[in-house]
């Protein structure tokens, strides 16, 4: 049985986000003081009175408009309201009851989900603003007055929520879900690649580079496996993100990858692989997650018959550092190779949860020193001792050894590219630990 789920809305401004992050317990939503700062549907993973829930924040939704934006924003609430088994819906005591409200709330009844009014922004304690009184008005039962900001009141929000929950599934168990980061830079295709996966509207697709501002999360099962798609904010050269909103971005799309078990890189076919390439792929491969290098457009590519093959020479070339990674040619656009997808991220994610015992360790190390003899240095010889494994995503190996000072780089390397020709890994990055005598070991 899945999580409850709880949506939050109301008109832009109304403190949605500030609300969701106090929830969350997180800044996860992107808060700034204007409004449309929110644009698709955001969500998150709390629990209140040991009732485990989803929680999304939605645009603000502004009932009548013209705007391309706001009216998409109005689509995404709306769909989220579908989803949701309860309804939070927020206002704001400093503008008091507006005629968008009141268009908000006959939206809402007409939906027919449990709706829990909240008035926000109610900051102080003691008297009670005289303005709290005309929500009554809307028709949706007692409000409750919270603060987003101090926290006040969220305790019988929440209480009022759960009431409506659904009765828990004794037999509920924890999704076993492959979180899939889509990065790159902006305008490389990633919304339409999470739409073409989803086979939805999930999030904003526009030619407009930087559209997508909050990195987003969509679930998403078939026959290969569960999965969670998070929409990533394009990634900019820091010069040109002048926006404290866009600087935000950049960070959400750094946590995506933070919180993901593989990211899939996109690089688009048209232009190849640009500096901005190399700094996103760069952030992966430094946080140790497994890597799908994805190359997109393809079919706007005039081809013949080595295209491929020179374009996967130049990628080698330009991301040396990730040659661990896969590459795959698909057209978001089309639909080509995207079910290819799949079972390549479930064989990283595998490969980066592979456990080697120390055994077997040991017997490739003294293989590989018995090809290659270890380095020395002014007469003294590396002595490697043993190697164990000490983790994984990515996997972690601890060389024990008499002097670090001695371990060279390229022969760490070396002992990396063989543990690779023995095991594989394909797909993720290896870390590898030098430790000399006298030093502790990682528990």
């Amino acid at each position: 049985m899945p999580k409850p789920i709880v949506a939050i809305v109301g008109r832009p401004n109304v403190g949605k986000s500030a609300l969701f992050n106090k929830l969350i317990g997180k800044r996860v939503s992107i808060v700034e003081d204007t409004p449309g700062v929110t644009r698709d549907r955001i969500y998150g993973e709390t629990d209140w009175n040991g009732r485990k829930f989803t929680l999304i924040d939605t645009g603000g939704i502004e009932p009548r408009t013209d705007n391309e934006i706001l009216t998409f924003m109005r689509e995404q609430a709306g769909i989220a309201i579908s989803h949701a088994d309860v309804i939070v819906f927020l206002t704001d005591i400093r503008t008091g009851l507006t005629a968008s409200d009141q268009e908000v709330a006959a939206m809402l009844l007409r939906s027919g989900k449990p709706i829990v009014l909240a008035v926000n922004k109610m900051d102080s304690v003691g008297a009670v603003d005289p303005d709290y009184y005309e929500f009554y008005n809307l028709g949706l039962g007692d409000p409750i007055a919270v603060s987003a900001v101090h926290g006040h009141g969220t305790g019988d929000l929440l209480d009022a929520c759960v009431t409506y929950f659904p009765p828990p599934d004794a037999g509920e168990e924890e999704l076993d879900r492959v979180q899939v980061a889509i990065i790159g830079k902006p305008n490389v295709g990633k919304s339409s690649l999470t739409n073409k996966i989803l086979g939805q509207q999930r999030t904003i697709v526009s030619d407009v580079a930087g559209t997508t501002r909050d990195a987003i999360d969509s679930y998403f099962e078939n026959e290969t496996g569960k999965y969670v798609f998070i929409d990533t904010a394009g990634m900019r050269k820091k010069a040109k993100v002048d926006e404290s909103i866009e600087r935000y971005s950049v960070l959400r799309a750094q946590m995506a990858i933070e919180r993901s078990d593989v990211c899939l890189i996109l690089i688009d076919a048209q232009d190849g692989v640009t500096e901005q390439d190399t700094k996103v792929a760069g952030m992966a491969h430094e946080a140790g997650k497994a890597s799908i290098i994805v190359v997109n457009k393809w079919d706007l590519v005039e081809k013949d018959g080595k295209t491929m093959d020179r374009m996967r020479e130049d990628i080698r070339r330009d991301l040396g550092y990730m040659s661990y990674a896969p590459i795959l040619f698909i057209s978001a656009l089309t639909g080509q190779r995207v079910d290819r997808l799949f079972e390549l991220i479930q064989y990283v994610n595998n490969q980066a949860s592979t456990r080697i015992t120390t055994g077997m360790l040991n017997s490739v190390l003294a293989d590989a020193q018995t090809r290659v003899q270890p380095p020395t240095d002014k007469g003294r010889r590396l002595k490697i001792y043993y190697m164990t494994q000490a983790g994984v995503k990515p996997p972690h190996f601890i060389c024990f050894c008499n002097d670090a000072r001695l371990f060279h780089f390229s022969y760490q390397r070396y002992l990396e590219n063989q543990i690779r020709n023995v095991f594989g890994l394909e797909g993720t990055p290896v870390k590898m630990t030098i430790r000399q005598k006298g030093d502790k070991e990682e528990p």
